[in-house]
């Protein structure tokens, strides 16, 4: 891999002042109202192509891969710009074009006149989020699902951000080129932007075979910082045009109005392009629980961002109020110092207590599904599932044990008669909090933020294994 230069804030005229500010913003931010704060895993700030600030959170690391929801969007929306400059995607076309199976049962005349660039800005028509309802029409086939549920607004017009228009535009982009989003981008972009680890990326897939488009995208936070570079530069890399620049104008230009998303203050309310968010500055890719890519084209900088973040407007309100004002603002080697010792020893947060004794556990509610028992010694958490699965994770005194197969743990006697865990699922957002208590050995599970999509331990720890990479749906409703 072709490293990305590093630079000190100071050298690349950025104060770093502004960046601790911002870092001490984020952390100032507690849970408020049941909403959680915010928890970074990891930052990447760009400026003039110099990499000026990083960090990840242990036990959070540089080649860990992290689930990115919905900032997979814009991967997609780099494939199909791809595949419109090989000729093979016609923004203009109907989507039901390219599945000309479907043409005798898509008789409805909105759905027929959904057009690709409609999906690709996420204006096909309906007014809500459509993605269950395709699946209650066709549970294997969202495709078909989609096109059965005519629109209910004006495509081209109507704006709702809904899973379903990128599924549909990443299902036609894998059909036009015989082969999955990740295959696609792989020789075209991620190895020309000398990405590393791109064998070890993956993606969600549903059905079997087809990459979800919409989330699922599992990508280190460089990749993510490599992605919003090129994007700044026009889709340019090392001499080398990747990306047609035409492609990154239109996909990053309001397509479509979405005021209706919020008040004028609202980061989301500033329109959608191609699977790219419209922001009060610049623009962005971004995905649930934290996960960001903020160009700055006017600061020439790039942010990238992974972590759990339910208030992600108060993240990017923390990036306004402190890193705009750094850009172009003297700093100093004392600033730049200071700021490198904020990025050292950087750990998720755990609570102080006493060292956990031998003691075992059994659910008091079904509040996570398959657990149903768990064992502890002061070295190890052993949890038990209903499906008989036993996984055991060392523990450790004071820091985040090395993963375990994408888990870890930590445990702490918080109290008396109470022992705190919490279980890390090293390539998501997420983590679950169990709380047992000593007197009636049982305990109580709970999500700090809820999962998308797996939400079992078995298939969130165990999701980087090929044969789990199935994204799991609800079944077809009766």
């Amino acid at each position: 891999m072709t490293a990305l230069p590093r630079s000190a804030p100071s050298s690349q005229a950025t104060d770093a002042h502004g960046i601790v500010a911002f870092l001490d913003a984020l952390d100032a931010l507690e849970a408020v109202d049941g909403v959680a704060g915010i928890e970074p895993h990891s930052v990447m700030l760009l400026r003039h192509g110099h990499v000026i600030a990083e960090a990840w959170w242990s036990p959070y690391s540089a080649r860990g891969l992290h689930q990115l929801y919905s900032l997979s969007k814009s991967f997609t929306s780099t494939a199909a710009g791809l595949a419109w400059a090989d000729k093979l995607l016609d923004l203009d076309a109907p989507v039901l074009s390219y599945f000309p199976e479907l043409d005798a049962e898509v008789t409805d005349p909105r759905s027929r006149s959904i057009l690709v660039r409609h999906i690709a800005s996420m204006s096909a028509g309906h007014t809500t989020e459509q993605w269950n309802r395709a699946l209650d029409i066709d549970h294997d086939e969202p495709v078909r699902g989609f096109l059965l549920d005519p629109p209910d607004g004006t495509p081209g017009v109507t704006f709702a951000y809904s899973q379903t228009t990128t599924h549909v535009l990443g299902a036609i982009v894998q059909r036009v080129t015989g082969s999955t989003l990740l295959d696609y981008l792989r020789p075209r972009l991620l190895e020309p932007l000398g990405i590393d680890g791109i064998d070890e990326m993956f993606w969600l897939q549903h059905p079997p075979g087809r990459d979800i488009g919409f989330a699922g995208l599992h990508a280190t936070t460089e990749t993510v910082a490599r992605l919003g570079q090129l994007y700044l530069q026009g889709g340019a890399w090392e001499g080398r045009q990747l990306l047609a620049p035409e492609w990154v104008a239109e996909a990053t230009r309001t397509q479509v109005d979405s005021s209706n998303w919020g008040g004028p203050e609202s980061d989301w309310a500033q329109g959608y392009g191609f699977q790219f968010w419209m922001s009060r500055h610049g623009y962005r890719g971004d995905g649930a629980c934290g996960q960001l890519c903020v160009v700055l084209p006017e600061q020439d900088a790039v942010l990238a961002m992974t972590g759990e973040a339910e208030d992600m407007q108060a993240v990017l309100d923390a990036a306004w109020t402190h890193l705009l004002p750094a850009f172009d603002r003297e700093g100093s080697e004392a600033a730049d110092a200071a700021l490198a010792h904020r990025l050292t020893a950087l750990q998720l947060p755990f609570p102080d207590g006493d060292e956990v004794s031998e003691s075992e556990f059994t659910a008091a509610t079904s509040v996570l599904r398959k657990l149903e028992r768990i064992g502890l010694t002061p070295h190890t958490l052993t949890l038990h599932e209903q499906d008989g699965t036993t996984t055991t994770l060392p523990l450790l005194a004071g820091a985040w044990p090395p993963p375990t197969g994408h888990l870890t743990a930590r445990a702490t006697r918080t109290a008396e008669d109470t022992v705190t865990v919490h279980l890390q699922f090293t390539q998501t957002p997420h983590k679950l909090l169990i709380t047992c208590d000593l007197r009636t050995g049982t305990f109580d599970a709970q999500w700090r933020t809820m999962p998308l999509m797996a939400r079992s331990i078995s298939s969130l720890a165990a999701v980087a294994d090929p044969g789990r990479r199935q994204a799991e749906w609800p079944a077809r409703r009766s």
